[in-house]
């Protein structure tokens, strides 16, 4: 689909990063992290699931309908799971369309799996092909943290994505890189060190999505205990989430979501 990194080469790179990283440490743990990087590199991970919808109609016909797109990595497309009811999207899609409101939700997703946020500059023109959505939702920055970028850079591109978003009408949230000091994929101490990466990004991301009109919700904060405390909301491969992960993220982003169709049937 892209040219985006697998997350075995996003564990390659993390652990070479990592590795350098350390070098001011001792040697030995350094060369605890880069065993722990050559064992998360060779684990099995999910793969998107091709025959996936990723455009669907949810809700009875009624009140002009909802148009909702997601952007961002693999949890925009739903790694993990195998059916749409069970992907973010789809279940902010059923919780929407289930509400006081009711309304019929169209839903669609031009995330690839792998991406960062240098990569949402393409999604952005790809969203606003056709049919204007009325409300974005990005989920970004657990590539940007497992491969140490730089917080602020890749913040910059994401602001980017928003203000752009912002000027074509659309009402965007953000949900914050995830706490990756939940998933089971990688073990300490570079769970640590990739987890520390991770709340920089976030920190990072808050501040720029603010700054361009978007919305955020923090999903390290909001979420991270229920990822740490059940190994249940990860997927078989132990980094993406699950169906009740993606539940107990849909369920954060809802207030925010529904806030945001409100001011878009407003217009």
């Amino acid at each position: 689909m892209s040219d985006s990194p697998s997350p075995s080469t996003i564990a390659g790179r993390m652990g070479r990063a990592a590795a350098l990283w350390m070098v001011a440490g001792t040697v030995g743990s350094a060369a605890v992290l880069a065993g722990q990087a050559l064992a998360a590199r060779h684990r099995r991970y999910a793969q998107p699931e091709l025959g996936l919808a990723l455009r669907a109609t949810v809700g009875r016909a009624g009140a002009p309908p909802l148009r909702l797109v997601l952007l961002g990595d693999s949890s925009a497309l739903g790694v993990g799971v195998d059916r749409l009811d069970h992907t973010i999207g789809g279940q902010l899609a059923n919780l929407l369309a289930d509400g006081p409101t009711g309304r019929q939700v169209h839903l669609s997703s031009v995330g690839v799996s792998g991406s960062r946020s240098t990569d949402l500059a393409t999604q952005v023109a790809r969203a606003l092909l056709g049919d204007r959505p009325d409300v974005a939702v990005i989920l970004i920055g657990a590539n940007d943290a497992t491969t140490l970028r730089r917080p602020g850079d890749a913040a910059a591109y994401l602001g980017s994505a928003v203000h752009r978003l912002r000027e074509a009408r659309v009402e965007v949230v953000v949900g914050t890189c995830p706490d990756l000091g939940a998933v089971r994929a990688i073990a300490p101490p570079l769970r640590h060190v990739v987890g520390w990466s991770g709340r920089r990004v976030a920190r990072a991301q808050t501040a720029a999505v603010l700054d361009a009109g978007g919305t955020v919700v923090d999903l390290g904060t909001e979420t991270g205990p229920v990822f740490r405390a059940d190994a249940g909301t990860l997927c078989h491969d132990g980094f993406h989430p699950s169906a009740d992960g993606y539940r107990v993220w849909a369920h954060a982003l809802l207030p925010a979501v529904a806030a945001a169709a409100a001011v878009a049937q407003r217009h």
